[in-house]
């Protein structure tokens, strides 16, 4: 293989998306909603296109292989799949009243329906999961230019996090939709292309139990059903409330765009996600005949040692594009919400220099992404960070967002009591659990006896279910109805 082919093709794609995204600063013309939202002004195919690259990351690519190949198809497919039932959801149920309402941030609505307390608790557990959500893309990054461009993985994280850095803070949404929307394409063909070679030239060996009709992985514990299902929960109702993947949705020029966006991004995930499932359960075979054993991730050694150079760097850069598209919406998003719903700084409130919201949300984008290379370094691993991202989502943020659109006796105080409660349950229960989604817990385990691996995956499915139970019940007991005020009827009297 032309290895010399790989580190040239990488650095060239690299500047190009710096490029890109520097030149989409002339689109905000100093005003935050361009920045934040686009102008909210998204059409189809750039809507479409950002939603999808959001939900292809390395999760999707990265851990999606290594899952399949050691547990079995549904082990991966899990990841996409639950991004596209996520997106397939949101079309469904919260795509077009999100869009009506013409919010900046995910957390205006909990302020809208709930107040000001319940808009800063539910922002600042956006900031801690979305933390998490950047550093585990960074840490597939790190990797990938250590393994392809023999750097340090230190240096690799620092590298990929100040050109995201760049290129989303000076063009903000704009940037990251230019950008996604080339990224997404790279995806699509990479998958496509990479699952044509090996069909071709290996054919695909499926060993028995492990393929997509081997549905024993989603019935049976002993299988791994419990983990399995946990993913496919944690991801398909958990990045609904993504801050990232609502900015998307806000962005939309219509509602009726927002919600076709969606359905295209679904379909594009599998599109894009499952090949690489279908691809990882043959290629340890592929891998022992050709006498190399995977050091790192499979996919990786699968490029190196097999697929022809051309094609290894499509890939590669595909990767690499899923991990850029991630980071750049979880630090715009991020930095957004600490400056916009924790700082409390508002679109109308100008500075010396111009809109505040959009100075400050450039400055947070700096601490922010300082959070993730300090998490990416502390725990190199993406699958542990990336999942308890979208965990947290799930067992506090979920409920009281749909129960803020569709249940009209929810209160504040049941939200409030969802978001924290069943949010700290989560992070509890991952505290006591030695391993989580079949990976060992090496960011914060407290030694016991009572929580083993066999209780994994069981977390994810009943923290949301505690703080589903608590937003009910408070909700209820707090409920007050607007007093019916009753209007003075005026008697004529008739001549008869």
């Amino acid at each position: 293989m032309a290895d010399s082919l790989l580190p040239g093709g990488i650095i060239a794609f690299l500047i190009a998306t710096l490029g890109i995204g520097v030149y989409a600063s002339k689109q905000i013309k100093g005003d935050s909603v361009n920045f934040l939202v686009a102008g909210r002004g998204l059409t189809l195919p750039l809507a479409a296109a950002t939603l999808m690259a959001q939900s292809v990351d390395s999760n999707a690519t990265l851990g999606n292989t290594d899952l399949a190949s050691e547990f079995g198809f549904w082990a991966g497919a899990s990841l996409p799949l639950g991004l596209a039932l996520c997106l397939f959801l949101t079309a469904l149920f919260f795509a077009k009243p999100m869009n009506r309402m013409g919010l900046i941030t995910l957390p205006d609505f909990y302020r809208v329906k709930y107040g000001r307390t319940t808009e800063w608790v539910a922002a600042v557990l956006m900031v801690i999961s979305f933390s998490f959500l950047l550093a585990g893309n960074l840490v597939a990054g790190g990797y990938l230019f250590q393994t392809f461009l023999g750097m340090s993985y230190a240096i690799g994280v620092l590298l990929l996090a100040v050109i995201v850095l760049i290129y989303t803070a000076s063009g903000g949404l704009f940037a990251v939709a230019y950008t996604d929307a080339i990224q997404v394409l790279i995806a699509l063909v990479g998958s496509l292309c990479l699952f044509g070679y090996i069909g071709l030239n290996f054919s695909f060996n499926i060993p028995v139990g492990t393929g997509p009709l081997a549905l024993a992985q989603m019935t049976s514990p002993a299988s791994g059903s419990l983990v399995n299902w946990a993913t496919l929960l944690a991801l398909g109702l958990g990045d609904i409330v993504a801050i990232d993947f609502m900015a998307r949705i806000f962005s939309a020029e219509s509602p009726e765009t927002a919600q076709r966006a969606c359905l295209i991004g679904s379909l594009g995930t599998v599109v894009i996600g499952v090949p690489f499932s279908i691809i990882a359960l043959s290629t340890p075979e592929i891998l022992a005949s050709a006498g190399v054993t995977a050091e790192g991730p499979i996919l990786y050694a699968l490029l190196q040692n097999v697929v022809p150079s051309s094609l290894a760097l499509l890939v590669i850069v595909a990767i690499l594009s899923a991990s850029l598209s991630t980071a750049d919406g979880a630090i715009l998003g991020t930095s957004s919400v600490i400056a916009h719903n924790i700082l409390g700084i508002r679109h109308n409130q100008p500075s010396a220099s111009g809109d505040r919201l959009l100075a400050l949300t450039r400055s947070m984008a700096v601490v922010i992404t300082a959070m993730g290379v300090f998490f990416a370094l502390r725990v190199p691993q993406t699958g542990v960070l990336l999942l308890l991202a979208f965990d947290l989502g799930f067992a506090g943020l979920l409920v009281p967002l749909a129960g803020g659109l569709f249940y009209s006796k929810a209160t504040k105080e049941g939200a409030l009591a969802c978001i924290i409660v069943g949010s700290l349950t989560r992070l509890l229960l991952f505290a006591l659990m030695p391993v989580t989604f079949g990976i060992d817990n090496t960011l914060l385990y407290i030694p016991n006896s009572i929580f083993t691996a066999d209780f994994d995956g069981i977390p994810t499915l009943i923290s949301p279910l505690i703080g589903l139970c608590l937003f009910l019940v408070i909700s209820k007991l707090t409920y007050r109805p607007f007093p019916i005020v009753e209007q003075p009827v005026q008697r004529t009297l008739q001549k008869i």
